[in-house]
Parts: structure tokens; C-alpha cells; sequence
């Protein structure tokens, strides 16, 4: 599946380099008519994510994302800055399909695997960013300023437990820089956890870089900058998904 991603600060859709917020591209659209083409051209869920909200829990964008989904009947899936369940049932309350557990997922660990068996395995979306080292995928926290000691496989036990389904992993060194993904990073993960639905992010640049995403076994692609800049289109990058065997 192809999944669009809009990051928004103050407002405005913008990409970060590297989760850098002091290296950031902002984008001109017209954001509701950009989701209704989506919509029409057959994309089923879009990926926001809440960049004043992941650095600081008072600057959340909640109305802006309150509008954007009730301005489409999409499926949205919404992440940045959630630590709370309280935080959990605004975004559901607002018609929310999916929420994404990023920092939360390390920090408070036995919390958020509760939050598994409460809401269920289809309603939340791990989001676990790595720095691969020597083969060692250490997952890094608070906007990625932070390594911890955690490794990826480690973290998917954990929460397996509970019947995780749903993991959005990206490689840090590639996020934003139109580099291409960590497709053996994808491989190697994939082989090892069979029950789960992974989603590839970071680098995709090219429709060569979807075909070999396919490839490798993820469930789906959250393409962010690429579908921003144009080179290529979604009705290009939805084909080359279901062209792919």
C-alpha cells in the first residue's frame, strides 16, 4: 500500500531533513484539495504527523488535524508528541483510524503494550526510527537527539506479546534526503517477523525505489517528499505497487 505523509509545523506542511527542525523545506498546496485527489485517485490512508506536537505537548495541532479529517472521509493515521491515553482518545474521538506511538513505545514501554491490548493491534502503529551501526539497529528517541540502548528486534518482542501488528520503521540517515531506502534493512526484517505489517519510510526518490520496497516484503510505503516535489505521481507510484509481484 501506498501511503502519502504530510508533517506539519505551525500549520504549514513542511519536510525536515533528518528530523532536523533547523533544516526544513516548507511546501505550498492547497492540503484539502491535495487529499481529495488522493482520495480519487484510490490512496485508502495518509500519514500526518505533528511536528510542534512531538517537540512540545502544549504546541499540538489538534484542530488543524480535526479539520483535516473531517474534510475527508479517508482513513488517517496521525502521529507526533502522543504520551497519554488522554492523548490516544482525542485523536480517536476526532475520527482518527490509526494512532502512531513513537518515543512512548521505549519510554514508557508497559504502558503503551496496555494500549496494544486495549485498543487493539489494528488501531496503533509503532513507530521505531533506527540508526543502523554495524548491523545493530538502535532505536532512537525525543525527535531522534536521543540513542537508547534499545535495538529494533528487541523492542518487536516486547510488544509482540500483545499481538503487535503494525510497525512504521525508518532508517534516520535516510529520512528526507531522497537517497534511496535501507532496502536490506526492509529484507532482513521482514524475514525475521512474518506477523508483522511493516511500513517502509525514508529515501524513496524514484519509482525503482517502490518496486524494490515491494520487493522486499514491507506492507507499505509512507512517501512524503517525492509525491511533494513531483517526480513522480501518485497514480505512477500506485501502479507500480500493484504491478509488482
Amino acid at each position: 500500500m501506498i501511503i502519502p505523509s504530510f508533517d506539519f509545523l505551525e500549520g504549514k506542511v513542511v519536510r525536515l531533513y533528518q528530523g532536523n527542525y533547523l533544516n526544513k523545506t516548507f511546501y505550498n498546496i492547497d492540503l484539502y484539495q491535495h487529499l481529495r485527489n488522493l482520495k480519487e485517485k484510490g490512496v485508502k490512508i495518509v500519514h500526518l504527523v505533528d511536528l510542534n506536537g512531538a517537540k512540545k505537548i502544549e504546541d499540538r495541532q489538534f484542530r488543524l488535524f480535526q479539520n483535516i479529517i473531517l474534510s475527508t472521509n479517508m482513513r488517517i493515521q496521525i502521529g507526533g508528541g502522543i504520551r497519554t491515553e488522554n492523548d490516544i482518545n482525542m485523536l480517536f474521538d476526532l475520527g482518527c483510524a490509526r494512532v502512531v506511538i513513537g518515543s512512548s513505545a521505549i519510554k514508557n514501554k508497559f504502558e503503551v503494550r496496555r494500549w496494544l491490548k486495549v485498543y487493539g493491534s489494528d488501531k496503533i502503529v509503532l513507530a521505531l526510527d533506527v540508526n543502523v551501526i554495524n548491523n545493530k539497529k538502535k532505536i532512537s528517541i525525543n525527535g531522534w537527539v536521543k540513542e537508547t540502548n534499545y535495538t529494533l528486534e528487541d523492542t518487536i518482542d516486547f510488544f509482540s506479546s500483545e499481538s503487535l501488528t503494525h510497525v512504521l520503521c525508518t532508517d534516520i540517515s535516510k529520512d528526507g534526503t531522497l537517497s534511496g531506502p535501507n532496502i536490506m534493512l526492509y529484507k532482513e526484517i521482514v524475514k525475521k517477523f512474518k506477523h508483522i505489517k511493516f511500513q517502509a519510510s525514508g529515501g524513496v526518490s524514484n519509482l525503482f525505489d517502490v518496486v524494490a520496497l515491494k520487493k522486499s516484503g514491507v506492507d507499505s510505503i509512507i512517501i512524503g517528499r517525492s509525491l511533494l516535489e513531483k517526480r513522480f505521481t501518485i497514480e505512477e507510484a500506485l501502479k507500480c505497487w500493484q504491478n509488482v509481484s
